[in-house]
């Protein structure tokens, strides 16, 4: 399985600003804090040096993690994608077949999937549900409670 995942140039930056702002500013401030934590004396009791290491070993993991993620970060220019089926960073309109309700949906990357404004991931049900359909397919998605959702694709746009 590929780790590769596809990113908006937005997307990518705001990736790449945090592991920035991680490697730069939060290890520089974790740094003293450990420092400040051995001045104070016995670490065999110190609690503030035991918690700024463990705060340490927490950043450095999260900037790793984001590491993999940016070197495995395509960007993809959603004005090159083909609209007739469904893909990452396409804009769905759906119909929710049981309620007849309409829903608009942009497919994203996980880390910039924000369900606020209708940025739902790949990887989520609906978005794997969806994926590859053509418009008025209809998509039905498990959701985790374990119903079922029927989706028909009314629209797809860029």
């Amino acid at each position: 399985m590929s780790n590769t995942a596809y990113y908006t140039e937005e997307g990518l930056q705001k990736l790449v600003d945090e592991l920035n702002q991680l490697k730069t500013v939060e290890r520089k401030r974790i740094a003293q804090q450990i420092a400040d934590a051995r001045d104070k004396g016995d670490l065999s009791e110190n609690a503030e040096y035991d918690a700024a290491k463990d705060a340490q070993g927490l950043l450095e993991a999260k900037i790793a993690k984001l590491e993999t993620l940016v070197s495995n970060a395509r960007v993809v220019d959603p004005d090159q994608l083909d609209d007739s089926r469904v893909y990452i960073h396409s804009k769905v309109m759906v119909r929710m077949v049981d309620s007849d309700t309409h829903r608009e949906f942009i497919l994203v990357a996980e880390s910039e999937a924000d369900i606020k404004v209708g940025k739902i991931s790949v990887s989520s049900p609906i978005g794997k549900g969806l994926l590859g359909k053509e418009k008025g397919e209809t998509a039905e998605v498990e959701t985790p409670s374990g119903s079922t959702m029927r989706l028909e694709i009314v629209s797809i746009a860029r």
